[in-house]
């Protein structure tokens, strides 16, 4: 029994990887139809675990099903991508801002040593691995904020969003820029400026929604009075 569960678990995700790594490349396009049939020939399935899939695509903001015709690929407006950004750099700048006060050393240590891994994933181009280590970052400052209803609405908002989120760290030097980021915001913890560290992450995020509207690759320019609090930090 156990060796059936896990053989359904391995053909399951292989599913979520085939899906998700064809929106996130393109193959698969906005508003597209993503065909049962084809998909259950492919794998040599039945559609119930296509099916199952789709729900869970469905709740990372990937896929929307639609009852009698089946599952399409999201799309999202303008205005949409500037709403998710907006209320993630609130709630994380502000989760980032109560972190500072509880952080330990050792919190902090392993912040840098996810960023190192971060580097290497970006130098080496791997956006897959970079994605979820990056999702490790910020869950760990997250969960250090000791506030579990601002981590579950966070949680919840970002869970929504994932093909957004992956987007935007697919872009062309936007790892790259993503590790800066994460230097400076690393720092301001070690530092206990919770001001800085809430700027910082706010920023980091706004970022990411005007790399998918505008374009661009390079870190985000701070402020002169950001410039000036960094300048202190030494970053």
């Amino acid at each position: 029994m156990k060796k059936t569960v896990e053989k359904h678990l391995t053909l399951r995700e292989k599913i979520l990887e085939t899906i998700r790594d064809a929106i996130a490349t393109g193959v698969l396009k906005p508003g597209e139809k993503v065909a049962e049939p084809e998909l259950a020939e492919r794998f040599g399935i039945s559609r119930t675990p296509i099916r199952e899939a789709f729900r869970q695509l469905e709740s990372e903001g990937y896929l929307t099903v639609i009852p009698r015709k089946g599952a399409v690929v999201v799309s999202f407006s303008s205005k949409e991508i500037e709403e998710f950004y907006a209320i993630k750099s609130i709630l994380e700048g502000y989760a980032a801002h109560c972190a500072c006060k509880h952080l330990s050393e050792k919190e902090i240590d392993k912040l840098a040593a996810i960023n190192e891994k971060l580097r290497k994933l970006a130098e080496e181009g791997d956006i897959k691995h970079f994605f979820r280590v990056h999702n490790d970052f910020h869950e760990l400052f997250r969960k250090a904020a000791d506030n579990a209803k601002l981590d579950e609405l966070i949680s919840s908002l970002v869970s929504k969003f994932q093909l957004l989120r992956y987007a935007s760290i697919s872009k062309p030097g936007r790892m790259k820029a993503s590790v800066q980021e994460h230097v400076k915001i690393i720092e301001a913890f070690r530092s206990r400026n919770s001001e800085l560290a809430e700027q910082l992450v706010r920023k980091s995020a706004d970022y990411g929604g005007r790399v998918l509207m505008e374009g661009g690759a390079t870190a985000v320019p701070l402020s002169r009075n950001e410039r000036l609090a960094a300048a202190q930090l030494d970053i």
